[in-house]
């Protein structure tokens, strides 16, 4: 899976992807431009982060909320500051499916989906209660599936140079 859609960004947008040591406790990061991913993370979570953050890469190239959004952390977040969030991190994932399916991955709507919803709810814990649990440990089967979200063109630019680790 990995060496099926780590590739395919890399060829079919121009966007690389780079397996680096991220600064703990963050996974991966990105700047709209670059993908990067932690080298200890296992296949699976190295596929779920490499098409998550391509789907956010996504999102700061098509809209300057989203970037807003992806940039800042969020203390004492109101519930409309979440629901943003929300719509921010689903249409992330409604884009990572996309990308599964345009490079030929059909079999993994559910497995996806499950990771996006536990993430989304790790990310919910987090901001609500500053606690950092292991994030697979939101982890349900059987949540609703994704619809993909088909992806818009856009030309990766890099809108932050940073690589410390904004995404939780």
């Amino acid at each position: 899976m990995f060496d099926t859609v780590e590739p395919y960004i890399e060829r079919r947008y121009g966007i690389p992807v780079r397996i680096r040591d991220v600064p703990n406790p963050f996974t991966g990061d990105l700047d709209g431009a670059e993908i990067h991913v932690d080298h200890d993370l296992d296949v699976a979570e190295a596929v779920f982060i490499i098409a998550h953050l391509f789907g956010h890469t996504v999102q700061w190239n098509t809209c300057e909320k989203a970037r807003e959004i992806g940039y800042r952390l969020f203390e004492n977040p109101t519930e409309e500051q979440l629901r943003e969030l929300v719509e921010y991190e689903v249409l992330a994932c409604r884009y990572s499916l996309q990308l599964f399916h345009d490079a030929g991955v059909h079999d993994l709507d559910q497995w996806l989906s499950d990771f996006s919803a536990c993430d989304l709810a790790y990310l919910l814990h987090f901001y609500r209660t500053g606690e950092k649990r292991s994030p697979m440990s939101f982890w349900q089967d059987g949540t609703p599936v994704l619809e993909p979200m088909p992806i818009p063109e856009f030309t990766p630019t890099q809108w932050v140079a940073r690589w410390e680790g904004i995404v939780v």
